[in-house]
C-alpha cells in the first residue's frame, strides 16, 4: 500500500517543503546521524524509499527491511543493489541489506540484535489483533536500543481538504495525540522503554493547537539488552521469506582490499616513476654535449626524486632508482605514502597483499617498473 498517497491527494492546499513523507524519513537519518546505530531494521518498508536513503549512512552495516506486501518490496528493490561504482570503490565498511516478506506479528529470529528499529506510517495500517501483537514482538522479542514510531494525527485531518474519516483507504484507525501517547506510554512502561514525543508537518500559522500532522515517539530501551543466556528462549524457525539479499564489497574484504591496495600501489608508483624519468631527462638535457656525463645519468648508482616526493623519503636507500630499463620502487617509499599507509595498515600487510600481483626485485623489497617504451617516446 502506497503509504504517501493520502499526501498527494489530501495536501492541495496546506503544502508542506519539503513533503510530508520526506519530512519523515529526513528526521529518521538525522537520529541515525546522530546516535550511529550499526544495525538498521524498518518494519513497514513499502517501496524501500528509507532504506535507500539509509544505505547511505556510513555508519551502518546491516539494514533489514520487513513488509506484509512482497509485490511493493520487488517493484523497487533494485535500488537497494550495489552499484558498478561500489566495487570499483568498495568503502571501508561493510554493508548487508536484507527484505523480508512478513508480518510484523509475528516473531522471526533474523530480526533479533537490531539498535534501531523504524516503524512509520505503519501501525494504523494494522488489524487490532496485529495491534495487540505489534509491542510483544517489537519491544519484547526484537528489543532494540531504540525504536521510532510514526501515525498521523487525527487532530490534524479538518485542516487536509478531502479527508472524511481516514486518510487513506486501508487505515484502521487514525489516533489523536492523547491515544496515541497513553498507547505509546504503556508499552514503555511495560517493556522498560523511555519515550519522548514530537512530530514532522507544522501547523499553519494560528493552528497551533491541532499539533504535528505527523505524530512520532521516539522509544529507547532503559537498560542493557540481557546477555544471550539470560534472555527468554527465542523461537529459532524462520516464519519470514527472504525476497531480497545484497552484500555489498567492502574493504574488509580481503578480495576487495587486495585489488584497492595493488592498484594505489601501481597508480603511486607510476607517480613515483614518472617523476624520476622526468628529472632524468631534464638533467640529460643540461648535458647532452658531454656524453660521458649524459651516459652517467643512467647508471644504476643514480638516484633522483622530484622535490615534492621527495618529502617523503626519510632515508637515501629509499630512493627509487634506475637500473637499464627498469624503475626500482623501494616498497618503504610506496609504503609512506598516506593512502596507500591508509588501505594496508601495517608494511608487513602490503608486502603480504601485493604478493604475485606487483612485480619484485629478488630480495622483494622494491618494486619493478619496466620504461623501454619511455625511452622510445623520448
Amino acid at each position: 500500500m502506497d503509504k504517501n498517497f493520502q499526501e498527494e491527494e489530501f495536501t492541495g492546499v496546506i503544502k508542506f517543503t519539503p513533503p510530508l513523507y520526506k519530512q519523515r524519513y529526513q528526521f529518521i537519518k538525522d537520529l541515525v546521524g546522530k546516535y550511529k546505530p550499526k544495525k538498521v531494521a524498518d518494519l513497514g518498508c513499502a517501496d524501500c524509499t528509507l532504506l535507500w536513503m539509509l544505505k547511505f549512512c556510513s555508519c551502518i552495516e546491516v539494514l533489514a527491511g520487513l513488509d506484509i506486501c512482497a509485490s511493493v518490496m520487488k517493484e523497487k528493490m533494485h535500488r537497494l543493489a550495489p552499484l558498478p561504482v561500489d566495487y570499483l570503490q568498495p568503502a571501508e565498511r561493510s554493508l548487508t541489506v536484507t527484505l523480508h516478506h512478513g508480518s510484523v506479528a509475528h516473531k522471526d529470529p533474523c530480526m533479533l540484535g537490531f539498535d534501531l528499529v523504524t516503524c512509520i506510517e505503519l501501525i494504523e495500517h494494522l488489524e487490532e489483533l496485529e495491534l495487540n501483537k505489534f509491542p510483544e514482538v517489537v519491544f519484547g522479542f526484537m528489543a532494540p536500543s531504540m525504536v521510532v514510531i510514526s501515525t498521523p494525527n487525527s487532530e490534524f485531518n479538518p485542516l487536509l481538504p478531502g479527508v472524511k474519516l481516514f486518510r487513506h483507504p486501508d487505515h484502521k484507525f487514525e489516533w489523536n495525540r492523547v491515544q496515541f501517547q497513553s498507547w505509546a506510554l504503556e508499552i514503555a512502561r511495560r517493556y522498560d522503554y523511555s519515550v519522548e514525543f514530537t512530530g514532522v508537518g507544522h501547523p499553519p500559522t494560528g493552528m497551533e493547537n491541532v499539533g504535528f500532522c505527523t505524530q512520532i515517539g521516539v522509544f529507547g530501551r532503559k537498560y542493557p539488552r540481557p546477555s544471550e543466556s539470560a534472555q527468554p528462549e527465542k523461537p529459532t524457525e524462520a516464519v519470514y521469506k527472504t525476497v531480497f539479499k545484497a552484500v555489498y564489497p567492502s574493504l574488509k574484504d580481503e578480495k576487495y582490499l587486495q585489488n584497492a591496495v595493488v592498484g594505489e600501489v601501481i597508480f603511486t608508483a607510476q607517480i613515483i616513476k614518472r617523476s624520476l624519468l622526468d628529472r632524468l631527462i631534464s638533467e640529460r638535457e643540461e648535458y647532452s654535449d658531454d656524453t660521458t656525463e649524459r651516459k652517467s645519468k643512467f647508471q644504476p648508482s643514480v638516484n633522483c626524486f622530484s622535490e615534492d616526493l621527495g618529502k617523503l623519503v626519510v632515508d637515501k636507500s629509499l630512493e627509487p632508482f634506475v637500473s637499464g630499463n627498469t624503475v626500482y620502487i623501494p616498497l618503504r617509499t610506496i609504503f609512506s605514502f598516506p593512502k596507500v599507509n591508509q588501505l594496508c595498515g601495517t608494511f608487513e600487510k602490503l608486502c603480504k597483499l601485493i604478493v604475485g600481483k606487483v612485480t619484485l626485485s629478488s630480495d622483494g623489497s622494491a618494486a619493478m617498473f619496466n620504461i623501454e617504451h619511455e625511452n622510445e617516446e623520448n
